[in-house]
C-alpha cells in the first residue's frame, strides 16, 4: 500500500513534478489512503471524441445609460462532459462555462440569482470592486435571493473570471462549475493586430472525478481522484483550427491541480499575457506553468503544420495517470486560410512601480503530520471573519513577502481587489511568464515569493488567500483592510 507520507516522498525523489503539480494536503476525507494506489479509474472516457465547444456568451438584458446589466440565475444544468453521459453541473445561465464581454470604462451591473439550495457568494477575480461588491465569503445570497453586484471596470484589460466564494463551500460550488470567464478589454488591447473574432479563444481548464455514472464526485481535498481534464467542460476534446495564428486564453479553474501544458511536438508558443492582461513584451517558450486561478495568454501559430495533423496539449504535471492526466485536447489542422494577425513586439508599457510606502510579511502553512482533521494557516491563524489581519494605509504601494512553510505541500496565493508586480521569487528576478500585472502566484513548499502592489482604489475588508480552494475552504485565508 502506498502511504501518503512515501507518496509525497517519491515524488520530491522523482524531481518535484508530483509535489509541484499536487495539492499534497492531508485531508483525503472519506476516500481511504489505500486507493491511492489505483485512484482514478472509476470513469468512463475515450480521448478527443467530442468537439471543444467555446464558451456560452452571457448577453446582457440591458445596455441603456451607458451601463450593461444583467440578469443571471446560478442553478444546475445538465452537460454531457463524457461522451454519452450527462451530468449535473452547478452553472450560470444553464452555461458551462460562460463569459460575460465587458469594457474599460463602461461599467457592469449582475443581478445574480440564487436557484441553488445552498447560500452562494460571487467574487469577480482580479477586479477592482468596492468591498460590498467583491463577494466576500461571508455575504452571500441565500437560496431564493437575488444580489446585485456592481462592476464599475475602472482598470485596464484583464483576463477576469467569476466564481463563488461561500466560505466552506466555495470549494465544492467551483468544482461543480460555479466559475465563468469575465474577459475585460480597452483601447491598448483592440489596437494590436492579435488574432481575433472565431481565433480568439477563451479555455477552461477543469478537473473532476466522474463515477460510471456520470455523477460528479466531490471529495474535500482529493487531490489523486481528479483526474478527468475538462477543457471548456469537455473532458479531453478536440478543437478544430485552420493552419494560422490563434490567440488561446487559457485559465485553471481547478481546485487543486497545477499544469504544465506544452504541445506534443515540442513547437514553441508565444506568451503574451498573465492574470492582469498583456505583457510588456512576448516571449517564446515551450511550456506554460498555471497555478489554480492563474491565467495565460498565448498565440500558437499552426501555419506550420500541414492539415490532416492533429497537436495534443500535453499536461506534464501530475499527480495521477499519465495517460489521463497527461493529456488535455487535441488540436486538429483542417483547412488553410489567410492570416493578417501578428504580435508585435511591445504589446503595452505599464507604469513605473511607485516608492515603497510598507513592508509585509504573509506565511502559508498547512497541517502535514497526517492527523484526522487538517487545517490550513495564514500566518499560524485559521481564517476568522471577525478578525483584520492586516490595516493597509489608503494609496500606498507596499511590498509583501509571501513563503509558503510547509515541506511537501504546494500553495498558491490570490489577494483581492489588487493586481502586482513579481520582484524575486527565492531571490532571484521573476521570469518572462511573471514580468507582467499579477493577481494569484504559485509558492512551492519553501519558497519565498515578494511582489509590489498599489493600494489606491477602494477601502474597506478584502481577503487574501490560497488559490487552492479546497485550502481556503480548511481556513487558509486572512483579512486586510485599507484605510
Amino acid at each position: 500500500m502506498l502511504s501518503r507520507r512515501r507518496f509525497i516522498g517519491a515524488s520530491l525523489a522523482a524531481g518535484g513534478t508530483l509535489a509541484t503539480g499536487a495539492a499534497l494536503s492531508p485531508l483525503i476525507g472519506a476516500r481511504a489512503l489505500a486507493e491511492a494506489d489505483t485512484a482514478a479509474t472509476s470513469s468512463p472516457f475515450s480521448f478527443f471524441t467530442q468537439p471543444m465547444p467555446m464558451p456560452q456568451v452571457i448577453a446582457p438584458s440591458s445596455t441603456t445609460g451607458g451601463i450593461d446589466t444583467y440578469n443571471v440565475s446560478i442553478k444546475k444544468a445538465i452537460k454531457e462532459i463524457v461522451p454519452g453521459v450527462l451530468t449535473e453541473v452547478f452553472s450560470f445561465n444553464n452555461a458551462f462555462p460562460g463569459l460575460i464581454r465587458a469594457t474599460t470604462g463602461r461599467p457592469v451591473v449582475i443581478n445574480q440569482y440564487n436557484k441553488l439550495d445552498m447560500p452562494v457568494a460571487i467574487h469577480l477575480h482580479g477586479g477592482h470592486v468596492a468591498p460590498e461588491h467583491d463577494g466576500d465569503p461571508m455575504d452571500t445570497i441565500a437560496p431564493a435571493g437575488v444580489r446585485q453586484y456592481h462592476y464599475p471596470n475602472d482598470q485596464p484589460h484583464a483576463p477576469l473570471w467569476f466564481h463563488d466564494h461561500a466560505h466552506h463551500m466555495e470549494s465544492e460550488h467551483v468544482y461543480r462549475g460555479l466559475s465563468a470567464f469575465y474577459l475585460l478589454t480597452d483601447p491598448t488591447e483592440q489596437a494590436l493586430p492579435l488574432p481575433s473574432g472565431v481565433y480568439d479563444v477563451p479555455i477552461m481548464l477543469r478537473e473532476a472525478d466522474i463515477d460510471p455514472s456520470g455523477k460528479l464526485v466531490y471529495t474535500m481535498d482529493d487531490f489523486m481522484g481528479r483526474d478527468t481534464i475538462l477543457a471548456n467542460g469537455k473532458a479531453w476534446p478536440y478543437f478544430q483550427v485552420a493552419a494560422r495564428k490563434y490567440r488561446f486564453r487559457l485559465l485553471n479553474s481547478t481546485n487543486l491541480r497545477f499544469f504544465t501544458l506544452k504541445l506534443s511536438d515540442g513547437s514553441p508558443v508565444i506568451q503574451i499575457g498573465s492574470d492582469g492582461g498583456l505583457l510588456e513584451k512576448p516571449f517564446t517558450t515551450d511550456t506554460v506553468a498555471l497555478s489554480p486561478g492563474e491565467r495565460a495568454d498565448v498565440v500558437i501559430d499552426f501555419s506550420r503544420y500541414r492539415v490532416g495533423t492533429g497537436i495534443v496539449l500535453e499536461n506534464t504535471e501530475g499527480p495521477g495517470p499519465a495517460e489521463r492526466t497527461g493529456k488535455v485536447l487535441r488540436f486538429d489542422v483542417v483547412k488553410t486560410t489567410d492570416d493578417p494577425s501578428s504580435v508585435p513586439a511591445t504589446l503595452r508599457t505599464l507604469p513605473p512601480l511607485p516608492a515603497v510606502t510598507g513592508r509585509r510579511t504573509v506565511v502559508m502553512s498547512m497541517d502535514e503530520d497526517s492527523r484526522p482533521n487538517p487545517q490550513g494557516y495564514m500566518d499560524g491563524k485559521v481564517y476568522d471573519h471577525r478578525r483584520i489581519d492586516n490595516t493597509v494605509p489608503w494609496g500606498g504601494s507596499e511590498i509583501w513577502t509571501v513563503t509558503n512553510a510547509n515541506l511537501g505541500i504546494p500553495h498558491n496565493f490570490h489577494i483581492h481587489l489588487v493586481q502586482f508586480r513579481i520582484l524575486t521569487r527565492n531571490g532571484n528576478p521573476p521570469g518572462p511568464a511573471e514580468a507582467g500585472l499579477k493577481d494569484t502566484i504559485r509558492v512551492m513548499p519553501g519558497e519565498t515569493v515578494t511582489f509590489q502592489a498599489n493600494f489606491d482604489s477602494f477601502r474597506g475588508k478584502y481577503l487574501y488567500h490560497c488559490h487552492m480552494l479546497d485550502h481556503a475552504a480548511m481556513g487558509m485565508m486572512a483579512q486586510m483592510e485599507i484605510v
